[in-house]
């Protein structure tokens, strides 16, 4: 029989609402520990509905799913063993997902699943180089809220879980709406625990240090660990830059898949009805058993030269070994180069400036901006606002090499390439606020 015949009779006519409990059901049929529906219209998914859009436009509504991780692994001090949990639960995430769709798709109901983490869309990299932003989906489906640590907590299981999203087209009876508390005791923990200190008292997140050592064997620390290679003139010359355990540590990442270096802050978070037993019972003894074999370890740690994170480890870890590193969150384009400041801004290193920076770029990616620090904090704004202390005119090409360390900053003086209207020392005080 011919095929399109065959098609014709053995269509199905998808329903026009999906029934969100029924939905529920098949998720946890496949293997998810937890599940929830939201709207594309969420107000949540303001900021990343165009991104969902662009990559599947039949998007109506969004399942989230929750697989728990097993908490022992997690918290134990060899690395080794947390990151095989990640790995292995990473798998039921998208092996979850896969199972919805392939059972949705029986029934003639459109649906996709992105992957839980990796691959990714790695011709985005360093900007946005995801399809859907998995915690603010489980947020706004009741799985959770964001802790301070910037996970989400699950209110039965804590923060021992990951996260994945199937993108449906078709609408639901019905959506779930976000829990009505957040189960993160603000206890603090993570932030004792971040070797880095990534994560500040007062709930503020440096990325740029988190992502430079808990994401070390990812994109950016193998592209470090490549350059190494390239500089060197020799095997000895290149160990003494990267030790022989170090790319024995990268390889292991490229063959059996990329490995956290921390995630501490997930380890000693108590939360969850589940988990927060043995911290209500015994602090002290929690403190002992979870956090500061952690606190403890002897490890090195990698940080970019002259960040706060440098500052850290020296003052707060001094048994750690510290590793200084090419930062590697490096903007290809001016876009990234404006939404990307707030996660590399190093407040400590701002201390005194206080100032009003006007930019002005042409050429390819026509732009301007105003960059206002004060008080060591970082605030971005489109356009020209109030009165400068320092205007900066640049081609943006020619910026964007200068910030990869490809060109020259006194070439681009001299050239007239970058024009600066102001004193010269607050663009090096700008400068000192973003290491790389």
């Amino acid at each position: 029989m011919p095929t399109v015949p065959l098609f014709v009779l053995n269509e199905i006519d998808p329903p026009t609402k999906l029934d969100v409990a029924r939905l529920r059901r098949l998720a946890l049929d496949c293997g998810a520990d937890d599940a929830g529906v939201v709207e594309i219209g969420h107000s949540a998914l303001d900021d990343q509905r165009a991104d969902i859009l662009r990559f599947y436009p039949r998007t109506k509504a969004l399942l989230a799913v929750v697989c728990r991780m097993n908490r022992e692994p997690i918290r134990n001090p060899a690395r080794s063993v947390a990151n095989l949990e990640f790995h292995t639960t990473g798998e039921e995430v998208n092996d979850v997902c896969r199972a919805v769709v392939t059972a949705l798709e029986r029934e003639g109901i459109p649906a996709i699943n992105p992957p839980m983490g990796f691959p990714m869309e790695t011709d985005r990299w360093p900007e946005k180089m995801w399809v859907v932003s998995h915690k603010p989906v489980a947020v706004a489906a009741g799985l959770g809220m964001m802790g301070i640590h910037r996970n989400v907590i699950h209110p039965k299981f804590g923060n021992f879980i990951l996260l994945g999203t199937v993108l449906l087209g078709v609408e639901a009876t019905e959506y779930n709406r976000p829990i009505d508390y957040n189960p993160c005791l603000s206890c603090k923990l993570c932030v004792a625990a971040c070797p880095v200190g990534a994560i500040a008292p007062d709930g503020r997140f440096d990325l740029a240090s988190c992502y430079t050592h808990n994401y070390r064997e990812f994109m950016g620390g193998f592209g470090d660990w490549a350059e190494h290679i390239a500089d060197a003139g020799s095997g000895l010359e290149l160990r003494k830059n990267v030790s022989r355990q170090e790319s024995v540590s990268l390889w292991q990442s490229l063959a059996f898949g990329p490995n956290y270096k921390a995630a501490y802050c997930l380890s000693v978070c108590p939360a969850g009805e589940d988990v927060i037993g043995p911290f209500k019972a015994d602090r002290k003894g929690f403190l002992n058993e979870i956090v500061k074999p952690l606190q403890e370890k002897e490890e090195t740690v990698y940080v970019v030269p002259n960040s706060d994170a440098e500052d850290h480890v020296r003052k707060r870890f001094p048994h750690k070994s510290v590793k200084q590193v090419r930062g590697t969150l490096l903007p290809r384009t001016i876009a990234g180069f404006l939404s990307g400041m707030p996660h590399t801004f190093q407040r400590g290193r701002s201390a005194g400036l206080n100032a009003v920076y006007h930019f002005t770029f042409t050429g390819k990616e026509s732009r301007t901006a105003t960059v206002v620090i004060r008080d060591q904090t970082i605030q971005v704004m489109d356009g020209h606002e109030g009165t400068a202390d320092l205007r900066l005119t640049a081609d943006s090409e020619t910026w964007l090499g200068f910030l990869a360390k490809e060109r020259s900053l006194l070439w681009a003086l001299l050239r007239r390439r970058i024009r600066i209207k102001g004193s010269p020392r607050l663009l090096i005080a700008f400068g000192k606020c973003f290491p790389s």
